[in-house]
Formats: structure tokens, C-alpha cells, sequence
């Protein structure tokens, strides 16, 4: 007889679930005509003991007494096209070896002893994001770096300032290295990088000296050997040191590369093609296909994945690729249900949508206009701040435009707060080495003739005192804090294009006191809550002078690109007395720079009325410079 139907029902979770006693299967596939479950590599078809029972749904299922925690485990399907193994799409782990041709690992995702009971995540306006390469990040090694080396980075990003973390993908995609945004298997973390329990050693070292410095309790071999719990340990030390983790999802396509055994055909129908593909609809995008969003089991399919970062994983919030692809090809039903389910199940969770539409803000609107997300890519800032970048490379005397500067900086249209705009001056887009080539990096993009000269330094010390100063929430791209000028690879062999941790870390003298400034200005954006704020008045720009001021509640931002000190320059400020100088890039050249040009820690106020309000300071502003003031 075929498989009991033991403790299943319609809400056992799909997959392969261990319950009590055993493991719970279930398994979609609406066209096939038998399904069969493989253990350990056996071949199952006529064992009527491993034949699973259809339900009016399309649902498969069965319970098998006995089946603990890493049993290997594949689909055997039989339909109108063929008969074949199929990789369960929900798998946790997929075996260490051999894929795509590879089982499935049976797990218990409660089996990870997390750390982290005590965090809690920033809050929305808090947000300062890093987004990174786990393969490419630690820059070293041949192959691909592993969760663990990036693990090791995490007290360098405590010391950073950053609240949060945004990793590229890191579910399961086809060949060795990628962007991530390829994936075939949602539910599993990519094998290249994880470790075999045989390597841990000094890794393992490793993190439980990070746990220990927090007071945690270590962890054993066996708890850190398993391929999701190298990815929540990085969670959860992300966590002890006061980072947020939010996990970039793909949800618009899955693959290219989808072979035989993945969940493309998962029925194997009988001439297969864009009408009965299951999972897919008859729609492309970037080499892969685009999910049947019309499917409420798709939907489901989805949902649950992101569901699995935010509990399983303890996600902080996920970072949603290309939804303008999701809406374009009939997704925003889907869109509004899941963010609906998802702020029911962790309203701190950060919901952050790609969407490049017409019309910006339906993203972060809620139901029924909008999708229902959280925040949402803007490019506003980025482009005027690139834009007027461009503009000053060419030399002091010609036309620059700071205008363009006042109106990246208000808020996009029709958002209720400001932090709702996600900023950017660099991404793994924009700066990403390709055949097609992309932007350069904000310091090449200063001087291109030498991104470690004077024009360089100082010019990117104001674009990214600009991003941190503005509204919204603002994201740096890895090696962006420290001035690196070459565009990147996620080719772990394009040494070339490795982040330079040594120049960062001391090798560069330029690199090290950019690091340093950038912290400062991390730092002083987490002091002053102004900066966090909704408040923005943005001043006249002097186009002559290059210069544009900022009103953000009681701090005032000065920034120049005119490349001579401006002395006695008369601002208008919003109240009498004494305003403190609490920034000044200058003081990051050659730190601490024998040279600076500022303003000895304060101006007073107490001149007559200028730029609308009824007293100013004269101010010393430096060439190429930003200057921050609070009342």
C-alpha cells in the first residue's frame, strides 16, 4: 500500500517536515501521475511503501516512521512526459556534493542554538546599511569565500557603525560563483558558501571567540556542521554585535540554469512548454523564468520563503529584487498578499522593494493602491550627487550646477516619511566590472585621472557626508567606506577586482583616514536624531560659489566644491547664539589634517539676517568640504 497518512493534514507545511515519530512529505505537483520519495539514493519506483498519496489539490503526501534529522531524500516523479528525480524545491540543505544531481537533507530547523534572545532591531528610522558579496567579501582565498570568512568582517562593521547588513543572495544557484540573483533552489543556502564539517577547525575557532566576546556560550562541532547553521551563525553573531541582517530575496524569476531535477516541469508534463510549466508563467526575465503569480500555490511557494528568512534564519527584514518585474508581469496582487502576511507575522521586519515603475511610491504604499512595502529604491540623490561629481572632475572653472544637489535631497513624491527613500551612491549594480561596463566607483568618479589625489579625497568625503546627512535611509556598498576606486567582480578569481582590506586597514594612508572619516559620519548620524528626522529646508544654492546649505531640525549641513577655502562666507542660521561645529571633512585629510580650514569648533550667530531668517555666521567653509552645525 502506498505511504501512511499519518499526522498529515492541510496545513502540514510543504516540504519534508520532521515531526514526532517521523517525517511529514508533501510535495506539488499537480500533472504528475505518480510520486515516489527516494532515501538515500535508492531507487523507489514499485515500493509501494515509498508511494506518495495525491490530494484534490495536487498535493503528495505521506509520513515515514523513523526518518531523523540529515536523511538524504529526492522526489521520484512520473508523469505524462517522462519519469524522473526531482530535488524537493523546499529543501533546507542540499547535499554538500555533486548538484544539481544531489539529495535533499532532511532538518530541524529548531536545531541551531541561537544567541541572540536579547536583540532587538533597529528601528526603521535607525537603518544604515551595508550591503555586500559574501563570496568576494573577505577577499582572500581562490574559491569563493564562506559564510564563516564573512562572519569574521562582522566586529569590523560594529566598529563601522552600521546598524544593518544587506547580503546578495545566498540561496542555492547553478556553478561556482554568481551575483546570486540565479537561483534554482530557494529554500537552501548555497553550497559554495558553506564548509564541510571536516574544515571547520579554525573557523569554528573563530566564531565561538566572536561569541565569547559577547559572553555567549560556544558551539560544537556538530551544532555549527550543517550548511544553515554556518548561515545562522552568521545571523547570529551579526546580532550579538548590534547588526541587523536583511536577506536580499528573488522572487521575480528563478534561474537561468533550472536543469532536469529542479522544480522547472516539477510534473514533467507531457510536451513541455510555457503553458504547463507549473511553477513558471510563459515570461522571461534576465535568463530565467518568471513565476506564475496567477497560482495561488506559487504565491504560497513564495511567501513561505520569505516567512523561512524571518523566522528560521531570524531575518531582520528582506531586500526585494526587481519588483517593478513582479508588477510588470502580474505580480501586484501578489506583492500586496505577501507584505500582508509578512508585517502580520514580524511587523519589525524592513520590507524593501526594487521598483523602478512609473509611479515610485506604489511600492511603499499600502493595499489597495499600492504593493505594501516599507521602503523603496530611490535614485534622486544618487544620480544628482554622480551628476554634480561628473561636473567638477572637469576643473574649477566650469559650471557645476549644486541645484541639481537641492532637489536629489527632498523627498521623492507622494512618501510619507523620509526614510522610506532607500539611498544609494554606489550598489552591486552600478559599480559591478562588466562587459557592458557600469558607473565607476564615487572616487574614480572624482578624479578619474587619480582616484587617491586631493580632488578625489576631498570631493568623495562630501558626496558621502551628503548621503549620510540626507533624508532617507542610506546604504554603502562594501569598500565604499574607505575610498576603493576599482569596480568589482563576484568572480573570486578576479583578484584584480578584490576589495583591498589592507590599503583600508593601514596599507593607505588616504583609505585609512577615509575609513576613518566615514565612521565619524556614521557615528554622528546615529548622535543627532535631526538626521534621522523627516525635517529638511534646503537653502538657495550659491551656483557661484558651489555651495548648498541644509536645514534638517537644529543641524545645519554647509557643503563646497569650489576648490578654494571660502573665508567669512555669511550664512543665514535658524536661531541666535552659538552653533557647535560637529563635523568637518577637512579634518580627514592627512587626519588629523595640520592644515584644516574650519571654524576653531563654533560660530555664533549674531550677525544680521540672511537666506530668511533673522541672523547669520560667518563661516570659514573648505575647499571641497562639508561642514555639519548644531543649535
Amino acid at each position: 500500500m502506498p505511504a501512511s497518512q499519518e499526522n498529515l493534514t492541510p496545513r502540514t507545511p510543504l516540504g519534508a517536515t520532521l515531526l514526532p515519530g517521523g517525517l511529514a512529505v508533501r510535495f506539488w505537483a499537480p500533472a504528475a501521475e505518480r510520486v515516489y520519495i527516494a532515501f538515500d539514493e535508492q531507487h523507489p519506483e514499485g515500493n509501494d511503501d515509498l508511494e506518495l498519496v495525491r490530494d484534490a489539490a495536487g498535493v503528495w503526501g505521506g509520513f515515514f516512521r523513523g526518518v531523523g534529522t540529515g536523511r538524504k531524500y529526492r522526489f521520484y516523479v512520473v508523469g505524462a512526459g517522462g519519469r524522473g528525480f526531482k530535488r524537493d524545491p523546499r529543501a533546507r540543505e542540499l547535499e554538500l556534493y555533486g548538484y544539481p544531481d544531489c539529495d535533499g537533507l532532511t532538518a530541524d530547523p529548531d536545531e541551531y542554538p541561537w544567541h541572540d534572545a536579547g536583540w532587538t532591531p533597529p528601528r526603521f528610522t535607525d537603518l544604515i546599511v551595508y550591503q555586500l558579496h559574501v563570496g568576494v567579501f573577505s577577499g582572500s582565498g581562490r574559491g569563493p569565500a564562506k559564510f564563516l570568512d564573512a562572519l569574521r568582517r562582522v566586529p569590523y562593521l560594529a566598529r563601522l557603525g552600521v546598524t544593518a547588513i544587506q547580503p546578495l543572495p545566498v540561496v542555492e544557484f547553478q556553478g561556482e560563483w554568481s551575483l546570486g540573483y540565479n537561483g534554482t533552489d530557494l529554500f537552501s543556502p548555497e553550497m559554495d558558501y558553506c564548509l564541510d564539517p571536516d574544515d571547520l577547525g579554525p573557523h569554528l575557532e573563530a566564531v565561538n571567540a566572536l561569541l565569547a566576546e559577547r559572553g555567549a556560550d560556544p558551539l560544537k562541532p556538530e551544532q555549527l556542521a550543517g550548511q544553515a547553521a554556518q548561515l545562522k551563525a552568521f545571523v547570529d553573531v551579526c546580532h550579538l554585535y548590534g547588526i541587523a541582517v536583511l536577506f536580499d530575496v528573488v522572487y521575480n524569476h528563478a534561474g537561468g540554469g533550472l536543469d532536469r531535477q529542479s522544480l522547472d516541469y516539477i510534473d514533467l508534463p507531457a510536451d513541455p512548454g510555457p503553458h504547463n510549466n507549473a511553477y513558471f508563467s510563459d515570461q522571461g526575465w534576465a535568463g530565467g523564468r518568471v513565476f506564475a503569480f496567477h497560482r495561488p500555490e506559487v504565491r504560497a511557494f513564495l511567501t513561505d520563503n520569505a516567512a523561512l528568512f524571518l523566522d528560521e534564519y531570524h531575518a531582520d527584514g528582506l531586500r526585494f529584487d526587481e519588483v517593478s518585474v513582479i508588477d510588470r508581469m502580474g505580480g501586484r496582487g501578489f506583492c500586496q498578499e505577501m507584505t500582508a502576511a509578512l508585517h502580520e507575522r514580524k511587523p519589525s521586519a524592513a520590507l524593501i522593494a526594487e521598483y523602478w515603475g512609473e509611479h515610485r511610491w506604489l511600492a511603499v504604499q499600502p493595499p489597495p493602491a499600492g504593493m505594501g512595502f516599507d521602503l523603496g529604491y530611490a535614485d534622486g540623490l544618487r544620480d544628482a550627487v554622480r551628476d554634480v561629481l561628473h561636473d567638477v572632475a572637469r576643473g574649477g572653472s566650469g559650471p557645476v550646477g549644486v541645484g541639481r544637489l537641492a532637489r536629489g535631497l527632498h523627498r521623492p513624491a507622494h512618501l510619507r516619511h523620509a526614510w522610506q527613500a532607500y539611498q544609494c551612491l554606489e550598489n552591486h549594480d552600478l559599480v559591478l566590472d562588466m562587459d557592458d561596463h557600469r558607473d565607476p566607483r564615487i572616487a574614480s568618479l572624482a578624479d578619474a585621472s587619480n582616484p587617491r589625489s586631493w580632488y578625489a579625497r576631498s570631493r568623495s568625503r562630501v558626496a558621502t557626508g551628503v548621503l549620510l546627512t540626507a533624508p532617507g535611509t542610506p546604504m554603502l556598498f562594501m569598500g565604499q567606506e574607505f575610498l576603493e576606486d576599482k569596480l568589482w567582480s563576484d568572480s573570486p578569481g578576479r583578484t584584480d577586482r578584490r576589495i583591498w582590506w589592507d590599503g583600508a586597514l593601514g596599507g593607505d594612508r588616504h583609505m585609512a583616514d577615509f575609513l576613518r572619516c566615514t565612521t565619524d559620519l556614521i557615528a554622528l548620524r546615529r548622535e543627532l536624531p535631526a538626521l534621522r528626522s523627516d525635517a529638511l529646508h534646503v537653502y538657495a544654492p550659491d551656483e557661484d560659489n558651489r555651495v548648498l546649505a541644509y536645514q534638517r531640525d537644529n543641524v545645519v549641513v554647509v557643503l563646497s566644491f569650489k576648490e578654494q577655502i571660502l573665508y567669512g562666507y555669511e550664512l543665514g542660521l535658524p536661531q541666535p547664539g552659538r552653533w557647535r561645529e560637529a563635523f568637518n571633512t577637512d579634518w580627514y585629510d592627512h587626519w588629523p589634517n595640520p592644515w584644516v580650514a574650519g571654524n576653531g569648533g563654533s560660530v555664533r550667530a549674531d550677525r544680521p539676517g540672511r537666506h530668511g531668517f533673522a541672523q547669520s555666521a560667518a563661516l570659514t567653509i573648505p575647499a571641497n568640504g562639508l561642514l555639519v552645525f548644531v543649535n
